[in-house]
């Protein structure tokens, strides 16, 4: 069974269909470039150009003047090198000139398209630019540095499209829907409440994950921005140059560089990482894709009668198991990371990759910096030719070196099955939950405690560190947190949703892990009850500001949630050994009640031992303390206390209706 079938990718289905290619045997006996130049590289000379073509008989360069239209200026034939490759050396005078490619194969000459190394492409990406990219670099740029980082499991994402940050008129941004709109301080709500980065920065997350940036083919650029015109952005045009349609001037290729480069340079100034959404599983269109304009079928599966193979539910799914598609992944990454300064990958669909690209890709960056971090969903939308034991499946994650996966586990056992809209799940009262809640308490790991036969989907460890998993309720795939449980708990009083929401949050951020929040989480977000609003408009996908002044106790309670989890390290142990250390659950018998202590003495926290106390029961629950005294509430249903919580006496504690409750003892 899939995990998801992309609805975006079944409209894309439509326009991917397109004469199927006959697998030849002759992939395996291509040469390998062993370089690593390919595309347009800047050097004292101009520029020098290199594409991988092994299959053409010919190929050459077209250079014209404007990103679309008009006849080329100059044709130059490429000369033909070793291992595949074509190249030419191109003089400064081409500066800022756009350019095509095509190849000659079997006697006929495929469609012009930018090479797929491309870095900077003009309008819709139809033709590269021959940019020198050091004159893209914003003021400051050479100072501009990773915030700082200690271990994955203090990492708190923030996932965000780039376009629902600011696109509300009530965002106060002026940059609506821009990379700028990133860059903007001090932006406020007619409430008066920050917007925008200030409020990124207020809520106090440490990764901001942007959804595609990449150039996707699914906006034309080429027309003015309008709210109707949306894209999530998961159908790739060119990997390594940015989407236009996110820029002030998509016609001038420079101009969306040097301003997502402000972005960057922006989030970084305020102690915020930045995490790219990349999509190298497959690609926008088949045929007339990028990649099988310049190596026919090379880089894509095939299956048995010769056909596509589709485990991306998109038309196509790539092969990264290919020397050079490999390759391309490990460059196009590093690239993003040394170019841009991107401090993580999240890899869309990474069940399709085989485990032995992902753990390269892994170990490639951390030679860059090793606190560069790399996660992904692991899973499919389909079913692949590649076996199962080669793929980076979440089941497989303990095979992978420092990339962790998605716990599907812990999101539905939080709220129900993303499959069943009327399923609840342990904050929307469905009993039976508690073993999975337990599993992603300890995010995944081998714990003694933990009946792994009674978990809802993994029926053993997947993963081998903590850090290997996001922990998370909701991100922008099926619907947000609050929209779902208007669907499952109807009958519920919006207080009592709102209890739900608040729980939820509790337990992502107090869990183990990596916590994963959605964007506009923390406002109790709506889409208006649509499920996968990949395409739809504005006024569906931005967030709303004014639900930050409507739900402003929701907001504050989990402010301070991410405050408690930066600040108690207890929260975030490094390691599994840690966590079989000094997490132990309570025994409790009742159902949709979870409990257990940290001793957070051996991580120096500051408040020694802690308890914690999930109650998904619509009615108050009272558990009986760990022996000793002292303890203080350190956060409770509406709000934390640092220092100054109310002491508990007696054998027990009472926790209220749908809610988490935080005691600890020095």
């Amino acid at each position: 069974m899939t995990k998801y079938l992309f609805p975006y990718c079944l409209v894309m289905l439509l326009g991917c269909r397109a004469m199927q290619p006959v697998p030849r045997s002759q992939y395996d006996q291509y040469p390998v470039y062993t370089g690593h130049d390919l595309g347009l590289v800047a050097n004292a000379h101009g520029f020098s150009f290199k594409v991988w073509t092994p299959a053409s008989e010919s190929v050459r360069l077209l250079l014209y003047d404007q990103p679309t239209g008009g006849a080329p200026l100059r044709v130059i034939l490429l000369d033909k090198a070793k291992q595949g490759v074509w190249g030419t050396q191109l003089g400064k005078d081409l500066k800022n000139k756009y350019y095509t490619i095509q190849v000659k194969v079997e006697g006929n000459w495929l469609d012009e398209t930018p090479d797929p190394y491309v870095k900077v492409v003009g309008t819709n990406g139809l033709r590269g630019m021959v940019a020198d990219l050091a004159e893209t670099n914003p003021k400051g740029w050479e100072n501009d540095r990773r915030p700082a980082q200690k271990a994955f499991t203090d990492i708190i994402l923030y996932e965000l499209h780039v376009r629902d940050l600011s696109s509300n008129p009530n965002s106060g941004i002026q940059n609506k829907g821009k990379f700028l709109g990133l860059t903007e301080l001090g932006t406020r709500s007619p409430e008066g409440l920050p917007t925008g980065l200030s409020h990124l920065k207020e809520l106090g997350i440490t990764h901001v994950h942007l959804l595609p940036s990449f150039d996707f083919r699914s906006i034309d650029e080429s027309l003015p921005y309008a709210p109707e015109r949306y894209n999530w952005g998961y159908d790739p045009e060119n990997y390594n140059a940015l989407e236009g349609s996110f820029s002030t001037n998509p016609a001038d290729g420079k101009v969306r560089v040097q301003e997502f480069k402000q972005l960057v340079q922006a989030l970084h100034a305020q102690g915020i990482r930045v995490v790219m959404d990349v999509v190298y599983n497959h690609t926008g269109a088949t045929e007339q894709s990028v990649f099988n304009r310049t190596a026919p079928g090379y880089y894509y599966r095939h299956t048995a009668d010769g056909k596509w193979s589709n485990a991306s539910a998109c038309g196509n799914e790539t092969a990264s198991e290919r020397p050079m598609m490999r390759q391309y992944m490990i460059e196009s990454m590093l690239y993003w990371a040394k170019e841009y300064h991107i401090d993580g990958f999240r890899v869309d669909l990474m069940g399709i990759h085989d485990i032995e690209t992902m753990n390269q890709v892994s170990q490639t960056l951390r030679q860059l910096d090793p606190t560069i971090f790399i996660y992904g969903e692991g899973w499919t939308a389909g079913s692949s030719p590649l076996p199962d034991a080669q793929r980076a499946l979440k089941a497989n994650t303990l095979h992978l070196d420092r990339v962790a996966a998605f716990s599907d586990d812990f999101r539905d056992a939080l709220k129900g099955s993303v499959f069943e809209h009327q399923d609840r799940g342990f904050v929307s009262g469905k009993p039976g939950m508690e073993e999975s809640i337990k599993f992603g308490i300890v995010a995944s790991t081998q714990h003694p405690q933990v009946k792994y036969s009674a978990v809802n989907y993994s029926k053993a460890p997947w993963a081998k560190e903590p850090y290997q998993t996001i922990t998370y309720a909701e991100c922008h795939d099926n619907h947000t947190l609050w929209d779902r449980l208007s669907l499952s708990r109807p009958d519920a009083s919006e207080a009592d949703r709102v209890r739900m929401h608040q729980l939820a949050a509790a337990m992502v951020l107090t869990a183990q892990g990596v916590a994963f929040l959605h964007a506009g989480v923390e406002l109790l977000r709506t889409k208006q009850g649509v499920e996968n609003s990949f395409q739809s408009p504005d006024a569906i996908n931005h967030i709303d500001w004014s639900r930050k002044k409507q739900y402003q106790g929701a907001y504050e309670y989990i402010r301070q949630l991410i405050a408690l989890r930066k600040q108690h390290p207890a929260f975030r142990l490094p390691n599994t050994a840690s966590i079989q250390q000094n997490l132990h659950f309570l025994d409790i018998a009742e159902q949709n009640l979870v409990a257990y202590t940290l001793n957070g003495k051996t991580v120096g926290d500051p408040w020694g031992e802690i308890l914690v106390i999930y109650n998904g029961n619509a009615t108050p629950r009272r558990v009986t303390l760990p022996s000793g005294s002292g303890w203080k509430i350190g956060l409770d249903d509406s709000k934390m206390y640092e220092s100054d919580g109310r002491a508990v006496t007696g054998p027990n504690v009472e926790v209220p209706g749908i809610s988490a409750l935080v005691l600890y003892r020095r």
